[in-house]
């Protein structure tokens, strides 16, 4: 039987969204028929919100976590020993943006890692990172920020606003805290790396060039309609997969889980994946048709929305999973969720 002092738990997140609030109208007057694609991987929601000029990650990430201050006070942050940042579109070439955060939260964590790896899932990836120090050290608690801040940068630039993949994602930032207690504790967490499918994601740009060389194309995400169909695929099993693995560990049927939050990437992989473990739509709370794709900030977003609408009461089995990129990545993870 686990102790307090060796269960680690998720005691508290909170989230942003940017005040610019986008409609789809938006993407719908710069339409471009040559680059149509029909399918469901890009119906896009009826709004998202998009980061201001300017604004940074470090300006996120300050505003994701103000709630949780608010709440718990400054001197929560006086104990974060981990922190552990994935932003989408690190604006610190290089080194990312985790230093950034910590000199903006004022705080000098021992363990500070950029996880660029993740991708939508990465909230889970950051969770079993952060469970495993603080338990083989004298840590005493982590800080998982994730930032979503290529909606309003990437999807509105005038040669790639107009393709379908545009009008999907929102910008925002999610805040996850962990400590040693169990009073909300981390059941299980299962992380699958699928690398052969790594390289299926790519940035691309007309005319080609690498990421880093300069030119005139805008880059963007290269989709084609095979691409999409094995993507949508292969998203439809590894998420449900992820999931029923803690299930099996944990002693429980999926469909007894009292909420199921995922990455927000479509309409389709939302219901194909609560269909896949047999839960009605009011146990999978979502945030897409008002935020877009959120990426990586997808899930701690919903679930803070979800917890301030009284729709996690304490004591309710709540399954995290998703996955990430191409289907490189997938993730899961059960919390005994203890309430605010």
């Amino acid at each position: 039987m686990s102790t307090a002092t060796d269960t680690v738990s998720l005691v508290d997140v909170s989230s942003y969204l940017p005040k610019n609030r986008v409609s789809a109208d938006y993407f719908a007057r710069y339409a471009s028929p040559e680059d149509a694609i029909s399918s469901a991987m890009f119906k896009a929601p009826p709004f998202r919100s998009h980061i201001a000029p300017g604004e940074t990650p470090a300006d996120m990430a300050e505003q994701a976590i103000a709630a949780m201050v608010e709440r718990r006070g400054t001197a929560l942050l006086d104990e974060v020993d981990i922190l552990i940042v994935h932003t989408q579109m690190p604006e610190t070439f290089i080194v990312g943006n985790g230093g950034e955060i910590a000199e903006r939260l004022g705080i000098t964590p021992e363990w500070l890692i950029d996880l660029h790896n993740g991708g939508c899932a990465a909230f889970i990836h950051a969770m079993k990172v952060a469970r495993q120090i603080l338990t083989s050290s004298d840590a005493r608690s982590a800080l998982i920020v994730t930032v979503q801040n290529a909606a309003g940068q990437i999807f509105t630039q005038d040669q790639v606003r107009g393709k379908p993949q545009a009008a999907v994602p929102g910008d925002g930032a999610g805040v996850g805290l962990l400590v040693k207690s169990g009073d909300s504790p981390i059941l299980d967490i299962e992380t699958r790396h699928l690398p052969e499918f790594a390289g299926q994601m790519t940035v691309v740009a007309d005319p080609p060039r690498k990421y880093w060389e300069a030119g005139t194309g805008q880059l963007h995400v290269g989709f084609t309609e095979s691409k999409i169909a094995k993507v949508l695929a292969r998203g439809n099993r590894i998420v449900p997969e992820a999931a029923h693995a803690v299930c099996a560990r944990i002693g429980v049927r999926s469909e007894d889980l009292d909420v199921l939050v995922t990455n927000q990437p479509n309409r389709a992989f939302l219901r194909n994946w609560r269909d896949a473990l047999q839960l009605p739509i009011e146990r999978h709370p979502d945030t897409f048709d008002e935020c877009g794709n959120l990426f990586a900030a997808g899930m701690p977003v919903t679930f803070d929305q979800a917890v301030r609408a009284g729709r996690v009461p304490a004591g309710s089995l709540v399954m995290f999973a998703g996955f990430a990129h191409a289907g490189d990545f997938a993730a899961a993870a059960a919390v005994r969720w203890g309430g605010r």
